[in-house]
């Protein structure tokens, strides 16, 4: 009986650390490509532009996550924030992510599902290693566009 009661705690043990390590695996593998291999090896965008700001002010567009100067490894979270002000709002609908290269890649649907009234929150986010530069667009309810640039230094 002692050595059933042995046997049956062994095989359990066997079953949680498997488990254990397929979440572990699983955690990994739930990033979703932001930027593809073939994308990031585009020719680069020669686009110089100036933000201009108009009279109005428009929504803000601020990188939290990761910083622009700190060099990060893939998988790792991506968090814009929109600020509106004037008690207006930013509807998701009408932003736009640009991947600024040669040919500018929309990255818009591929980050639809993280964004909200608030920003982006894409929480496992995969992409080569290298230097990127997207453009997102933003507008707000009293109809005033802003453009903020984000910068990913990916090791």
């Amino acid at each position: 009986m002692e050595h059933q009661q042995c046997r049956s705690w062994r095989s359990g043990r066997i079953i949680v650390t498997t488990c254990s390590a397929l979440l572990l695996l699983g955690a990994h593998t739930r990033a979703e490509v932001l930027i593809t291999a073939s994308e990031a090896v585009q020719p680069p965008s020669s686009d110089v532009r100036m933000n201009v700001r108009g009279i109005t002010r428009g929504p803000s567009v601020d990188q939290i996550l990761p910083s622009p100067t700190t060099s990060v490894h893939s998988p790792f979270e991506l968090k814009i924030r929109f600020t509106a002000h004037n008690s207006a709002k930013v509807d998701p609908s009408d932003v736009r992510v640009i991947y600024e290269k040669q040919m500018p890649i929309d990255l818009t649907d591929r980050l639809r599902k993280y964004m909200t009234s608030e920003g982006i929150d894409m929480p496992d986010v995969e992409v080569p290693p290298g230097t990127y530069l997207l453009r997102i667009e933003v507008k707000d309810s009293l109809d005033r566009k802003s453009v903020g640039d984000v910068k990913l230094l990916v090791q």
